[in-house]
């Protein structure tokens, strides 16, 4: 199994980090409700989101905004 992140969209690709490298990734095999900034996770012959860890990572990326615009 392996875990990957959306970075953005380009044309049909979503460009996905997966450890340390990105990959080129045809939108048409993600979850239609996939969005830049999701945690994805490839097992078998699926891909799936991981809804804990991308809600995890956003509000983790909130806070660290929410700290450095802090008056």
């Amino acid at each position: 199994m392996r875990k990957g992140i959306i970075d953005r969209f380009e044309g049909v690709y979503a460009v996905v980090e997966i450890e340390g490298q990105t990959e080129d990734i045809l939108k048409s095999i993600l979850p239609k409700e996939a969005k830049s900034g999701d945690t994805l996770i490839f097992k078998d012959n699926e891909i799936l989101i991981d809804k804990n860890d991308s809600k995890k990572r956003k509000e983790d990326i909130q806070q660290l905004m929410d700290d450095l615009f802090e008056d």
